[in-house]
């Protein structure tokens, strides 16, 4: 099939379902794709948007965390079946990052911080980058999710309530959020899943104001300082844009540090003739440059997400014609109740 009769088939099939049919498309998805979305964002822009979307079919284009989060938001905290579903056409999309964490080992760490620390006013907070099985941990012991355009206004509230967090599973996160809140480094202490009680002792662990999970995103974890100071050299004078995945170490070279919705709203304020880098997944940092030729834009280094990169046109096309069973995304209804809660909570702090 060309692409051409690619488009004229999902064009057909579109206009059968009209507002039934919901297509949400993550940033970081090839541009044929993203052409087909009804909605393109980044993880918070698109729960809200499934939240409060009526469509009977959800089509979410990006990875299995994000539909399962759409599911948990689509079919509300009583689960069941209420005419609403999400769809994933690449089954195997998964995030590493996600499954750096397990239920089963945070709730053991869990124990081990309370059992450490029992009067502190302990709390979890999942980054949305988890599964269904994380989120409902979290919920379960009262936490909220975020994302990396909310993690600040997340933590922030937490910290000021006196609240001592347990951050899974991005450590990146948790730590460059902990910094641009002006606390110290010391403050984040780092749990690591290969040592015995995360390698902290009780003393390590009441000193600290947040626990983070050593979790990581393969991709944005990758940089290092020496990528910043190569394309700076390639690129004299410009800025560096980046998200709060990276390390801190590389982080703290840049001129910005911002979720995907930060750097795409900075290139927009950005004077013509600015020279940007950005760290991020280089499919968005390419729609950036082609959508501002005033602006000199390049990837701080190339990286692209192959777990984003699975969908296709051709897969979308095969969930509107057959929706076959291995695309549909259903999280059980024993996880709703406690998952909803987890991702609300974010939503209504936001």
């Amino acid at each position: 099939m060309t692409a051409n009769d690619c488009q004229a088939a999902l064009a057909a099939e579109r206009a059968k379902w009209g507002d039934r049919l919901l297509i949400l498309g993550h940033h970081y998805q090839d541009s044929s794709v993203v052409a087909l979305c009804d909605a393109v964002g980044d993880s918070l822009e698109l729960s809200r948007i499934a939240a409060q979307s009526t469509a009977e079919r959800i089509v979410f284009c990006g990875v299995r965390f994000m539909a399962e989060t759409a599911d948990i938001l689509a079919r509300g905290p009583m689960g069941g079946d209420n005419g609403r579903t999400v769809w994933l056409p690449a089954p195997k999309a998964g995030c590493p990052m996600a499954d750096m964490a397990t239920a089963e080992a945070l709730e053991a760490a869990w124990a081990r911080l309370i059992a450490a620390d029992p009067k502190a006013a302990w709390v979890p907070v999942v980054y949305v980058n988890s599964s269904a099985e994380v989120k409902a941990f979290c919920g379960r012991h009262g936490g909220m999710a975020c994302t990396s355009g909310n993690a600040t206004k997340v933590l922030g509230h937490l910290f000021a309530a006196k609240r001592k967090v347990f951050f899974a599973p991005d450590q990146h996160l948790c730590a460059n959020t902990a910094h641009l809140l002006g606390l110290p480094a010391d403050a984040v202490a780092l749990w690591r899943r290969a040592l015995d009680n995360g390698g902290l002792d009780a003393t390590r662990i009441r000193a600290a104001k947040a626990v983070a999970w050593d979790g990581c995103c393969p991709i944005h974890a990758g940089y290092t300082p020496g990528d910043v100071a190569t394309a700076r050299t390639r690129h004299p004078g410009a800025e560096l844009l980046i998200h709060p995945e990276a390390p801190v170490k590389v982080a703290a070279l840049a001129e910005a540090v911002g979720s995907t919705k930060a750097i795409i709203e900075a290139v927009s304020r950005a004077e013509p003739g600015t020279h940007l880098l950005i760290g991020t997944e280089e499919h968005l940092v390419r729609r950036l440059a082609a959508a501002h030729p005033d602006l000199d834009i390049h990837p701080l280094r190339p990286i692209i997400c192959q777990d984003m990169g699975r969908t296709t046109p051709e897969a979308l096309l095969r969930v509107l014609q057959a929706w076959p069973d291995d695309t549909l995304v259903r999280v059980p209804d024993a996880l709703l109740p406690d998952a909803h809660a987890c991702v609300q909570r974010m939503l209504a702090l936001a």
